[in-house]
């Protein structure tokens, strides 16, 4: 048997076993939610035991969207919001809560503003 990740056939992990089964963290990120690493995120990015949660980590050196992580890591976009979210519950990323407890616009707006889109 050849080592996972040479053929294309390696040891394959289900999305929830990764999170434990949970579909949200407390921390609830949007896919626009842009991680930092922290300092202490910093120094436990190479003693992380999850290597999805290492990988995060390595990624969150610069400015990283919840969607980009998904994207890099090949990650469903619930498992890379469930993981980043708990390095964000551990102190080990940070993102600005200021700008993602904001509040969206309203149907209502964006309503106007697609149909307003459309009668370019």
């Amino acid at each position: 048997m050849s080592p996972p990740g040479t053929d294309g056939a390696g040891f394959r992990v289900r999305p929830y076993a990764l999170t434990g089964g949970r579909t949200r963290s407390r921390a609830d990120l949007s896919i626009e939610t842009i991680l930092v690493r922290t300092p202490a995120g910093s120094t436990a990015a190479d003693r992380v035991s999850v290597a999805e949660k290492g990988q995060i980590l390595g990624l969150c050196a610069a400015p990283s969207s919840v969607a980009e992580i998904s994207a890099h890591l090949h990650l469903p976009l619930g498992v890379a919001r469930v993981l980043a979210g708990d390095l964000c519950d551990e102190g080990l990323l940070d993102f600005n809560r200021e700008h993602n407890a904001a509040e969206r616009p309203s149907l209502r707006l964006l309503e106007r503003v697609f149909d307003g889109l459309q009668a370019l």
